[in-house]
């Protein structure tokens, strides 16, 4: 009976590549699917997230394995776990996902390990049908051994013999004992009839282990049940025919062990998920879901992905005033990503009243430009770029949305495509934040690392203050950024400079951290603002957290958050002060609106506490 769901952890892609033909005879012939899971272990006194490069490497080489082989119907999870303890993990996405069968490479050592834990801990816990695979399975076994003794594992075993004899047109020999019980010869004496493929029925009529051994040099494999026994002071993890077996024969070797059924009430497996210290989580988070632009390069695998997954791409461009760069930036998103290679739908210009040439540029190349005061002029409008990237949900018709900025310099089609890439790999990440070097401008040189102020001497620090579930983001204010409409659609937008740690601060709260990723743009070369301008960044988005801190906490921190911040001025022979209102106004989750509701076909708003997250689990 073939397996319609096969999982094989991968620490190794080599002896991942060696359990593919393994796993794909035992493949239903009409559908099926094998997974991929990578694993990336480290010492337990080192940080989760030094396995970032690590993991990286391995999914590289994942996605490689799967071009290689196309005729097999291959799924690679994008997030490698990183872990201290890979077989807990493995346990974790077992408890979460539905696999019918789990293949593991064993040393053959029945006091060795797998993944990190005993042998006899795995086959506790094992909540699927598992194989143990010794030896390598490169070609087909034209003889198949099948010693039976009516366990438990019997009927499991039996299974994989006869599903690796119909893919491979082998032959299988059953081999039982004369002393076992009348009713077990009984029952397997008829197998031969039943089922074509067992070819040969030996009976063993002293020590079975003996007749194995004797029988193995003519057969190219052994499939055997894993059952254990009692065994001297403890029981030992495999019963005693696997025992001998294992250290006598360098012959390939199968070793069985069906589900365990867990009846209602009973305690699961001690690698149930629990929950990590935030740093802990942080960590791992870091390691798993970081990406490298580098990832998503190639263009025609993207748009493959986005052709089979039917979504709709928009990219969504706000700018102020903005003419030496925005040509530029209109020729390079629509020359690769929709001439080229069919990316993006759309490009979308989201215009906040410029007072230069940027709209006139961008209507001469033929992209469609809305100023963000005229859309929905029924709810208002606000000065702020916040304003302009909730105002663009409603005329942006993607299922996914891409938003630069339009000050950069040194553009590439990776600020677009790397933001892209996790968001079509990965459906339970909604929100890509990107990061990347941020050199400053000081007089007509350029010097290296000194951009991100504001990030790093206030964004940065609050978040790692009351927001720690956040401190692995490098760059949270990061202007480039892509997400899912349905997450994009259910959360408030900040009018101005604090929408972008608003929009991670509702995220987390509503989605999860796990729906959170985050991607390596390189190197980011833009328009750098003065000190004043970066002080009333950080006063708008302090008032933000401040608020943020108030929702999560259900306490009233201030009476009134401030929104007049004094400014200093300076005067030949005299300083003195100006005070300038500062402050977002927050915008409502834009599926409440019902005319977004309308031209999108949307229900009434599901409130926040019965909408399910796309991953909030490990």
């Amino acid at each position: 009976m073939p397996f319609d769901s096969i999982l094989i952890p991968v620490e190794e892609v080599e002896v991942a590549e060696s359990l593919l033909p393994l796993a794909r005879a035992l493949l239903p012939q009409e559908n099926g699917e094998i997974t991929l899971l990578g694993l990336v272990s480290l010492p337990p006194e080192v940080s989760l997230s030094h396995g970032t490069a690590a993991a990286r490497a391995l999914r590289q080489r994942l996605m490689a394995l799967a071009a290689k082989h196309p005729e097999l119907p291959l799924r690679v999870r994008p997030r490698i776990r990183v872990s201290h303890t890979l077989w807990e993990e493995v346990l974790h996405f077992l408890q979460a996902n539905r696999v019918a069968l789990m293949l593991l490479p064993w040393d053959g050592n029945p006091e060795g390990q797998v993944l990190g834990a005993s042998l006899s801990r795995v086959l506790r816990e094992a909540p699927c049908d598992l194989l143990l695979v010794r030896g390598p399975v490169g070609s087909p076994w034209q003889r198949i051994l099948l010693p039976v003794r009516g366990g438990p594992y019997t009927q499991l075993a039996l299974e994989v013999a006869l599903a690796l004899a119909e893919a491979w047109d082998s032959q299988v020999t059953l081999l039982h004992a004369a002393s076992e019980a009348r009713r077990v010869a009984a029952a397997f004496r008829p197998l031969a009839r039943q089922f074509p493929r067992i070819t040969r029925q030996m009976i063993a009529h002293g020590e079975v282990a003996q007749a194995v051994l004797e029988a193995l040099p003519h057969h190219d494999g052994i499939v055997i049940g894993a059952s254990a026994r009692p065994g001297g002071d403890r029981p030992q993890p495999l019963g005693p025919l696997a025992c001998a077996l294992a250290g006598a024969t360098s012959k390939p070797m199968i070793l069985v062990k069906a589900a365990r059924a867990f009846l209602p009430g009973q305690p699961r497996p001690r690698g149930a998920p629990a929950q990590l210290p935030i740093s802990v989580l942080v960590d791992k988070w870091f390691a798993e879901n970081t990406f490298d632009a580098e990832e998503f390069s190639d263009l025609e695998e993207l748009t493959a992905l986005k052709r089979a997954q039917g979504v709709t791409i928009s990219l969504g461009l706000p700018t102020l005033n903005e003419e030496a760069t925005i040509g530029p930036i209109l020729a390079i998103a629509r020359e690769t990503l929709m001439e080229r290679y069919p990316l993006l739908d759309e490009i979308v210009v989201i215009d906040s009243a410029s007072t230069d040439r940027t709209r006139e540029i961008a209507q001469a190349m033929g992209f469609p430009v809305y100023i963000h005061p005229e859309i929905l002029p029924e709810v208002g409008s606000y000065r702020g770029k916040g304003e302009a990237l909730w105002k663009s949900l409603y005329v942006l018709r993607g299922d996914l949305i891409v938003w630069t900025d339009t000050d950069i310099t040194n553009y590439h089609p990776r600020f677009i495509y790397g933001l892209i890439g996790p968001l079509l790999r990965s459906p339970r990440i909604g929100l890509v934040k990107g990061f990347y070097r941020r050199p400053i401008r000081v007089g007509e040189k350029l010097q290296a690392g000194g951009g991100g102020r504001v990030t790093e001497l206030v964004a940065r620090p609050l978040i790692n203050l009351f927001f720690p579930e956040l401190s692995g983001l490098i760059q949270p204010l990061s202007g480039e950024y892509a997400g899912r409409r349905e997450v994009l659609e259910q959360v408030p937008f900040f009018t101005g400079y604090g929408v972008e740690i608003g929009l991670l601060i509702d995220i987390l709260e509503r989605f999860g951290l796990w729906s959170i990723a985050q991607v390596d743009l390189q190197e980011r070369i833009h328009r750098n603002q003065d000190l004043e301008a970066l002080s009333k960044m950080s006063f708008a988005i302090i008032q933000v957290v401040v608020r943020r801190l108030e929702d999560r906490h259900k306490i009233q921190l201030l009476e009134e958050v401030n929104r007049s911040m004094k400014l200093i001025r300076h005067e030949p022979g005299r300083y003195y002060l100006e005070v300038e209102e500062i402050g977002d106004v927050e915008r409502p989750p834009m599926i409440t609106i019902p005319e977004y509701r309308e031209k999108f076909g949307r229900g009434e708003p599901v409130p926040a506490a019965s909408l399910s997250p796309l991953e909030t689990t490990r």
